[in-house]
């Protein structure tokens, strides 16, 4: 088989070129506003047209087509756990956290503000569950001081998963100290960026705008040669056209954005091809993170990637839903299994969102766990080799026998199937003695467990000592 041939395609050729040049296009005659000096230097200097008074550049395609080419295919993201690290390319799918939620669900679906421990019980959750490969910080916690935000949540989320960690930052000091205190987990600031195990998110608004914080904090990165996102997040009706097609130019559009000003800054820097597009309730006015429109376009959009060869950032997972329900169940496996089928490469929010991303479950972690398990497995496929052909198992055990005790079931029942935690598989006896659990109630029992059972620390009381006396915000 074909290696694109076990993809998802949404896009035809055609189609994707269609996108392209219309992208090419837009940022030749309509450019994009960016409001940072250095940045509009940085893009005149490589031959974009810059106008100062409207704070505007227009960029040819070959300067597009280099920086492209000189963005990675491929990249090492590493944790602070032996053997947890993750290879960001085109074929590779891994599922991660995400979102910036203000609020919790609690066991009585009562929401609550956002605490500094729902990062290190999250992150936790994260490091145990084999379907979340890497870490995005997930929640606004309420009670860290603002100035605060950025290097307690990375320190929280740093010593209770092993797993590649990643945040959204809000402004340069913040950023700065992060990246100081990573380097001193790393050993010193050469080792951090030669097997980062933090990485970055800034982001481009839309449609086409850069302000001069986000490009701040994007050059600071570049600088560092860390791992960078620089999501765009246009929603169809909104802040791009009504049209499916219209909001994946303005995506594509602005992703190359992102791609053009890292690679400037620092040729080489490890940039995802970035992409959040959501659609909208036109009754409403809400915008919709869980509508199998936005499902289509990340398909679609990790179809962009590939043609770029460049590894994708993409969004799904997410519910509108309030509560962990069908709908936020139909909604996750979805829109995770598109994703997955079209070979994304760095998938996130896909574990625990609600209501438009704004509240996290513990109970729907769990759940999308297991959502997310189901999608890797479908990706997985099915192996036709001799052994699991299995002729000469079949002619062995012959008409009207029984394979349950034999040696080859007992080597195969482990990989050949997926488990998920949540499932009730069952009898109906069985489970009504247990207490008629639905699968909420019993994944938020195996949220409660895990983080009982955790024991994992990636930071020592040693170096928390050390970290602590150039670092006393952590306190």
């Amino acid at each position: 088989m074909n290696s694109e041939d076990r993809y998802y395609r949404v896009l035809s050729d055609d189609e994707i070129m269609e996108i392209h040049e219309s992208s090419m296009q837009l940022l030749q005659e309509v450019g994009f506003t960016i409001d940072y000096p250095p940045l509009l230097d940085l893009l005149e200097e490589n031959g974009a047209k810059v106008d100062r008074n409207l704070e505007r550049a227009y960029l040819p395609r070959e300067l597009v087509t280099r920086c492209v080419e000189s963005a990675p295919s491929e990249f090492m993201f590493y944790g602070l756990g032996k053997g947890k690290e993750i290879k960001l390319t085109q074929g590779e799918v891994h599922f991660g956290t995400g979102g910036k939620s203000l609020y919790v669900l609690d066991s009585n679906k009562e929401r609550r503000p956002a605490l500094l421990e729902d990062i290190a019980n999250f992150a936790s959750l994260s490091d145990q569950l084999d379907s979340v490969s890497y870490y995005i910080v997930p929640v606004h916690p309420h009670d860290v001081n603002i100035n605060d935000l950025e290097i307690c949540s990375f320190y929280h989320s740093l010593k209770n998963t092993g797993k590649p960690v990643m945040g959204g930052v809000w402004n340069l000091k913040g950023l700065r100290r992060v990246i100081e205190l990573a380097a001193h987990l790393a050993g010193d600031s050469d080792k951090l960026s030669q097997a980062p195990f933090v990485g970055f998110i800034t982001s481009i608004t839309s449609p086409l705008q850069v302000d001069y914080e986000r490009a701040e904090v994007l050059m600071e990165i570049c600088r560092h040669r860390l791992p960078l996102v620089t999501s765009t997040a246009p929603v169809a009706g909104a802040t791009a056209p009504i049209t499916l097609a219209g909001t994946l130019v303005v995506q594509n559009t602005e992703a190359l954005i992102g791609i053009v000003l890292s690679q400037l800054v620092n040729p080489g820097t490890p940039v995802l091809y970035s992409a959040v597009p959501y659609s909208m309730d036109m009754r409403t006015g809400t915008f919709l993170v869980g509508s199998i429109e936005s499902g289509l376009m990340n398909a679609a959009i990790n179809q962009m990637a590939q043609y770029y060869q460049l590894p994708s950032y993409l969004s799904v997972g997410a519910t509108d839903s309030k509560l962990p329900d069908a709908q936020a169940s139909y909604e996750s496996a979805s829109n995770c299994m598109l994703a997955a089928l079209a070979g994304g490469s760095y998938i996130h929010q896909a574990f625990g969102l609600l209501d438009g991303a704004m509240t996290i479950s513990y109970a729907q972690f769990v759940i999308d766990s297991d959502i997310v398990g189901n999608c890797l497995r479908a990706i997985r496929g099915i192996e036709i080799t001799p052994e699991t052909l299995a002729v000469d198992v079949i002619s062995k055990i012959g008409p009207g026998g029984n394979f349950l005790t034999d040696k080859h079931t007992v080597k195969f029942m482990r990989s050949e199937s997926y488990t998920p935690r949540t499932s009730i598989r069952q009898t109906y006896e069985s489970w009504f003695q247990a207490g008629k659990k639905d699968t909420s109630g019993k994944a938020e029992e195996i949220a409660q467990q895990l983080l009982e059972e955790a024991s994992s620390t990636y930071i020592s009381e040693e170096t928390e000592a050390l970290l602590l006396k150039d670092f006393p915000e952590l306190e």
